[in-house]
């Protein structure tokens, strides 16, 4: 049997250690969840233990568009776009079925349904399965495009009979929030737009991927490139909108917009991915290859992440309190707990670093079952 290491030499560094970064980093918030801390604030630990993980999910989609662009180059556009199509619409039912079971750990779907991370992923690979029958250039050329005028989705609304406006609004809450009311059924945390943008702008930047000494000079010039006009236009934002009141400067210039993803959020988040890439490019150490594991087999990783921190979570609460108290968790990831039941946050990273290191040992494992048998053609979903 060959060793995965042999197997792996065709796969690309720099992608399977920046996300297998971002999938570490992603557990610190999912720890945070189950902790009852607040997601940020104005406290300095608080505030950065959210913030640092803001480039998870931009990361990942992002480079789920590479991936994609990368794993056609050996199939037809019609192959791709199946095997995308395919898994889109199972990690959509994923996301509704035992994704949603594992954050609460009970049955009761018609209380709490969630439309999050992986069903946004879902939504996004399905849509980019019919893109891929253009070039990758204006694939690319259209996720910018999605991005850069995104806030045009979220007036829509205004342009439609106020009659049947509240009607449109329970299924324009999936594309993009305009303020409407969403469907009763299900919580919607993450919208398409601008996120099936960042997946196409991925894709199309696995372009870069077909070069060899001109990647690294690329991967700086469009990193820093990106880095910078946050920073300019980040700082123009704050002198713009804030008054000398409130939290630091600092602060007011990483906390930009999340849900939906905004511009400046995009910016901040991937150009210092794109600076790490290309840093990371030929580097060997042990660090770096401890977390290339992870990301190899990121979709395994997360599916045995939230399960394993909300039972270690189970575990510290029956250690804190003497008993299971199960209903903090039966809206995870929204959580609320008393204040004088939260953890610290040196328990916060304690768990967090327990947790990782059982990640750590599970996915080296699945890493080499998965590249020893390419045969089951089953596992590539996983």
């Amino acid at each position: 049997m060959q060793t995965s290491p042999n197997l792996n030499q065709s796969r690309i560094q720099s992608i399977d250690f920046v996300r297998g970064l971002v999938m570490v980093l992603m557990a610190i918030d999912h720890v945070r969840v189950y902790s009852g801390l607040p997601a940020g604030g104005p406290e300095v630990g608080i505030f950065f233990t959210r913030w640092v993980t803001h480039f998870c999910a931009p990361a990942f989609v992002f480079l789920s568009g590479t991936s994609a662009y990368l794993y056609g180059q050996k199939r037809s556009s019609a192959e791709l776009g199946k095997y995308l199509i395919t898994r889109g619409i199972f990690l959509v039912v994923l996301e509704l079925t035992v994704i949603r079971f594992f954050w609460t750990f009970n049955l009761d779907y018609a209380k709490f349904t969630l439309a999050g991370v992986i069903w946004m992923g879902g939504w996004c690979m399905i849509l980019l399965g019919l893109l891929v029958r253009f070039n990758a250039k204006t694939v690319g050329i259209v996720g910018l495009a999605i991005i850069s005028f995104q806030n045009v989705f979220g007036l829509v609304p205004n342009l439609l009979p106020e009659s049947i406006r509240p009607s449109f609004g329970r299924f324009w809450e999936f594309i993009y929030t305009s303020g409407l009311q969403g469907p009763s059924w299900i919580n919607i945390l993450y919208v398409i737009v601008p996120w099936i943008g960042v997946m196409a702008a991925g894709y199309g930047f696995g372009m870069v991927f077909q070069l060899n000494e001109e990647r690294k000079k690329i991967l700086l010039r469009i990193g820093l490139a990106a880095t910078v006009c946050f920073i300019v236009f980040g700082t123009a934002q704050v002198f713009a909108t804030s008054t000398t009141d409130g939290p630091p400067f600092i602060f007011k210039l990483l906390n930009q917009r999340k849900y939906p993803a905004s511009q400046l959020f995009l910016l901040m988040t991937l150009g210092p991915v794109i600076l790490v890439m290309s840093f990371v490019e030929t580097s060997q150490n042990a660090f770096l290859k401890a977390v290339m594991i992870f990301g190899r087999v990121p979709f395994f990783y997360y599916l045995l992440h939230i399960p394993l921190i909300h039972l270690t979570a189970l575990v510290v609460v029956a250690i804190r309190e003497g008993q299971l108290v199960t209903e903090w968790y039966d809206t995870a990831p929204y959580t609320w707990m008393p204040e004088e039941h939260r953890w610290s946050l040196g328990l916060l990273y304690l768990v967090f670093i327990i947790d990782v290191i059982i990640l750590y040992f599970a996915c080296r494992w699945y890493e080499r079952y998965k590249f020893a048998h390419p045969e089951k053609k089953w596992l590539k979903f996983i």
